[in-house]
């Protein structure tokens, strides 16, 4: 039986009237309140200070003149056209028809392709890292930031040209950007088809997608060979690791796309190694100790030593990390879906995992590769050739880039443990987001000294460009006056840049090809040194 409620004076009593709660500053809210200021700002101001370094790389594009190999990549293409300097590079220099098919685009109109390759190497750079980080932050269950896509991209960038010994030749000599610097270009381009083969179910689609990878593949093979054993060495890698069998992925698309790659990368290698230039060039190498017998090999562990004690040296190289850990606070990996659950990233954990620790041996044994190929093809010391050493650095970057992408988002994810508004808790919210901002503060400042450490390399760089092109231009003048009057035998002053030979390199003239390609250029029988 129900028994009446017992009424008390209290309940008869009149009750305060209820006042609203006074609004209060939670740590979710503070938290919100540091991404929204703290994020923006540090992408903002390393788009504007890596931006700044690229863009002055690209200004001295206008700068750029001939020295070393760019007299006679000049003359060729203007005498033979892009199909003759193809056929030549072919048959009587290297083998790399790919390369001499892009000198000849380049060098086909004068000057001009090479003052603008660098803008255009910069652009498409940058724009294919922001397309490739985008598709990245998307697998993982991220969202992407445009902002700090780009100022990864720029960073990046900024460097991989001028953190290096030879700033000179990584960016603004043709030669070498064309042979170095553009594989890795065309590489971070070739990954967005392969994520859409891999990707696609439509077996069609997936055909073009392994054909594709087999002829880009083929072509970097007559591009670059310290390219081609790189990307062959992580395409094989990852090809072995994603295989079903092992249980880190469900079907055998990407070991496909990685097996077309590798077999489009052996029959480039196999067109250069077998041509007739590569042949007449090995016959050039005087006769010595074999690059793999037991000095050979501690020889080359010798120069590759010393030129990661180069690489080490560099602590700017950690920018990479500092922009990676602003991206992967920025881009909230495994951020909350519709209906507030976490969004499952499309590639699984232990795939994750085994792709993540893939980059650390494929960049030592890569640059190991690569200091094997130096040794046999420029002697004991041809590790120090650093433009060949854009290949590896690149990767490098991305990895140590990836590897601050991780751990921005654990930081992050401190955000999305328990509600720290509950009563009792509030202190542990604040130190969270005094965690992140500090994390946000620290990273944003080692990544513009990093860039800072670069303006001085860069400044000098500038100086010396703008004075030699100044110098160039009126010996040019003189040369092209003497020899439309006729004359034969001019006198050439060398000018001397990025540790690039010039005319009179050496002291016999019938083995001085520079100064035979400047004869060529300016339509001359010979050239006379020039003291003043």
């Amino acid at each position: 039986m129900l028994r009446p409620r017992e009424s008390t004076a209290g309940d008869d009593a009149p009750q305060p009237a209820a006042h609203p709660a006074a609004p209060r500053s939670t740590p979710t809210g503070f938290r919100s309140a540091l991404r929204r200021a703290l994020l923006p700002a540090a992408g903002g101001t390393l788009v504007a200070a890596a931006g700044a370094l690229v863009a002055v790389g690209c200004f001295l594009g206008l700068y750029l003149r001939p020295t070393s190999d760019d007299w006679c990549a000049g003359w060729k293409a203007r005498d033979l056209g892009v199909l003759g300097i193809t056929a030549d590079f072919y048959t009587t220099q290297n083998g790399r028809i790919a390369n001499a098919f892009l000198s000849g685009l380049v060098y086909g109109d004068g000057l001009a392709g090479v003052k603008v390759l660098p803008t255009v190497i910069a652009v498409t750079f940058t724009l294919g890292l922001v397309l490739l980080g985008r598709e990245a932050v998307r697998l993982l269950g991220g969202r992407p930031r445009v902002l700090l896509l780009v100022a990864c991209a720029l960073v990046l960038q900024a460097l991989l040209y001028y953190a290096g010994p030879r700033a000179y030749q990584v960016l603004l000599w043709a030669p070498a950007t064309i042979s170095h610097t553009v594989p890795s270009v065309i590489g971070v381009w070739a990954l967005l088809p392969a994520i859409a083969t891999v990707r696609r179910p439509r077996t069609g689609p997936r055909i073009c997608g392994y054909a594709a990878a087999f002829l880009i593949a083929a072509g970097l093979g007559t591009l670059s060979e310290p390219f081609a054993l790189v990307s062959g060495l992580l395409a094989a890698a990852v090809g072995l690791v994603a295989l079903p069998r092992l249980g880190l992925a469900r079907t055998r698309r990407a070991s496909l796309w990685c097996l077309f790659w590798c077999s489009g990368l052996v029959c480039g290698l196999i067109v250069l190694y077998t041509s007739p230039g590569a042949r007449w060039r090995r016959a050039q190498q005087p006769a010595g100790e074999s690059p793999l017998s037991g000095a050979g090999l501690r020889g080359t562990l010798d120069g590759w030593l010393h030129m990661w004690g180069s690489i080490a040296g560099q602590w700017a190289y950690l920018g990479a990390a500092a922009v990676g850990i602003l991206l992967g606070l920025g881009c909230r990996l495994r951020a909350p879906a519709r209906g507030g659950r976490e969004a499952r990233p499309a590639v699984p954990r232990h795939m994750l995992l085994a792709v993540l620790l893939l980059p650390v041996p494929v960049v030592l044994l890569g640059s190991f590769a690569v200091a094997l190929g130096l040794r046999s093809g420029y002697g004991p010391d041809g590790w120090t050739y650093a433009r060949t050493w854009t290949s590896h650095l690149a990767l490098m970057e991305l990895a140590l880039c990836g590897y601050g992408v991780l751990l921005g988002d654990r930081l992050g994810r401190l955000r999305a443990g328990r509600p720290a508004a509950a009563a009792g808790r509030g202190a542990a919210g604040i130190t969270a987001a005094g965690i992140q901002a500090a994390g946000i503060l620290v990273s944003a400042c080692v990544a513009l000294a990093s860039l800072a450490v670069l303006v001085p390399g860069l400044q000098r760089l500038t100086t010396a460009t703008v004075t030699r092109s100044v110098a160039w231009d009126a010996q040019n003048a003189r040369i092209r006056a003497e020899a439309a009057r006729g004359a034969t035998d001019v006198g050439y002053r060398p000018l001397y840049i990025g540790n690039l030979a010039e005319p009179f390199y050496t002291s016999r003239y019938d083995r001085d090809w520079v100064a035979a390609c400047v004869s060529k250029w300016y339509g001359v029988d010979r050239i006379h040194r020039l003291r003043r």
